[in-house]
């Protein structure tokens, strides 16, 4: 099945499947719910600002392609829209929970995912992840690809292919300039950690020699 989603459809539709996994209490989500899960300021890379009508146009859309659409017989007078994902295509919760991640926050290395599909499924460790990554490349057609190791990093990163193949990203290799000001950051960060170790350790040895002077007056 080829099903290729705009950045806003994928948007959406991964904010329809976060929120059902984590706020189950207010899932189906009105129109305005779903507005405001896709323009969070967290868990969202990049971060949108989208409009009603932006994100109407992306229901009707993903309603066309069966992967989200009204609730049909629900008792509101609201209209409360739901995800069809699972019913699309079968998805274990590991998968359902990484391909969520790659919809809201683009590519990602497995460390990554571990971590930002904690509330949706726990993984026990890095090799569940990778597991589940390679199912999700094996299926037919591949829905993840891996992207080359960018120059100064550890892990290579993950995308999904429903919006697509993401050459885009293998040819914007992080800068020299900026994984020089990364570690700078790091080393910035480390070092300010240092300095307020030893401001308490000054600290505590003022108090401790101010209460051995106290001996003596």
């Amino acid at each position: 099945m080829n099903i290729l989603l705009s950045d806003v459809e994928a948007r959406v539709l991964g904010a329809l499947v976060e929120k059902e996994i984590t706020t189950p209490d207010y899932y189906p989500l009105s129109l305005n719910a779903l507005i405001n899960a896709c323009n969070q300021k967290s868990n969202r890379d990049p971060v949108m600002n989208l409009n009603e009508e932006a994100v109407r146009q992306a229901l009707d859309a993903l309603h066309e392609k069966g992967l989200a659409g009204p609730v049909s017989g629900a008792d509101s007078r609201v209209t409360k829209y739901e995800h069809r994902l699972q019913e699309v295509f079968n998805f274990t919760r590991g998968e359902i929970a990484i391909l969520c991640v790659l919809f809201l926050r683009g590519p990602q290395t497995p460390g990554e995912l571990r971590g930002r599909t904690e509330r949706m499924h726990p993984f026990e460790d890095l090799t569940q992840v990778q597991s589940t990554l390679q199912r999700l490349m094996q299926r037919e057609p591949p829905l993840v690809k891996v992207l080359p190791r960018q120059p100064g990093t550890k892990e290579a990163r993950y995308a999904h292919l429903l919006s697509g193949d993401v050459d885009g990203w293998e040819a914007q290799p992080a800068s020299a300039a900026a994984v020089a000001g990364s570690v700078d950051g790091d080393r910035i960060t480390h070092l300010e950690a240092e300095i307020g170790g030893l401001r308490k350790e000054v600290a505590d040895l003022k108090l401790q020699f101010a209460d051995f002077r106290k001996q003596f007056e």
